[in-house]
């Protein structure tokens, strides 16, 4: 047989399979990690958007705690007396339990029905009723909602009532790991800036801001559990 006829020999064919096992493993290779870094990032970005969600959510209702309407004298017309409690202390964290409790006003439409309705002509005269309240021709009405949220069972939760009865809580998202609240205090009543940071401050007066840390786990172990800061400003001086 001439050398021009001669086919592949078997040493030949057994580094050929080689060379493609090594190729075709090389891409199997690939297309795993790519699909580990898609699945990856799926479950961070779906991560973000609950903290997003949550937070932006949690801001726009402390931005509005310690607004009652348009006068600062307000006579209380509930029907527990309790309004008047939660102008006291209208934001509260209660680390032992983790809750936080905002008492604000009502940001949109749809906030259900408040705790409270302050009924004012802007003028003179401010009332506080419980729950819905229509104002008579030349005044406003300024829905008030006592929101709580708590951290229980790796659930964010959030309920809306009065203290009596306790108000039923509807999960806000999943997976939480940690929670923590903390308030940026002015150095005195008098003064804007924030000096220092508390868990738990004796003067709501020099309460400046509200600093949210939330922490979100991945059940599946796809991603590292992931923390996230904001910071607050009240727009409204407590009392």
């Amino acid at each position: 047989m001439s050398r021009s006829n001669r086919g592949f020999g078997l040493i030949e064919l057994l580094i050929a399979l080689a060379l493609s096992l090594v190729v075709v493993l090389g891409v199997v290779q690939v297309f795993i990690a790519a699909k580990n870094t898609y699945i990856s990032q799926n479950a961070a970005a779906a991560m973000q958007e609950d903290a997003r969600f949550v937070l932006s959510k949690m801001i726009q209702e402390i931005r509005m705690v310690g607004m009652f309407g348009c006068l600062g004298t307000i006579t209380d017309a509930s029907k527990e007396g309790d309004f008047a409690a939660s102008q006291i202390k209208p934001i509260s964290w209660d680390n032992a339990s983790l809750k936080l409790i905002l008492v604000t006003a009502d940001v949109g439409s749809n906030g259900g029905t408040p705790a409270w309705t302050v009924v004012s002509d802007c003028r003179s005269s401010a009332t506080a009723y419980s729950d819905l309240r229509t104002p008579a021709t030349g005044q406003l009405a300024f829905p008030i909602r006592r929101l709580i949220y708590s951290l229980k069972n790796g659930q964010l939760t959030l309920g809306a009532g009065r203290e009596t009865p306790k108000p039923l809580q509807q999960v806000l998202v999943d997976n939480v790991s940690a929670f923590d609240v903390s308030f940026g205090l002015a150095s005195s009543a008098a003064d804007s800036a924030v000096s220092s940071y508390s868990s738990n401050p004796s003067d709501p007066a020099r309460i400046r801001s509200v600093r949210l840390n939330l922490t979100l786990t991945d059940p599946n172990h796809r991603v590292s559990d992931q923390t996230f800061n904001v910071v607050a400003a009240l727009r409204n001086r407590l009392p």
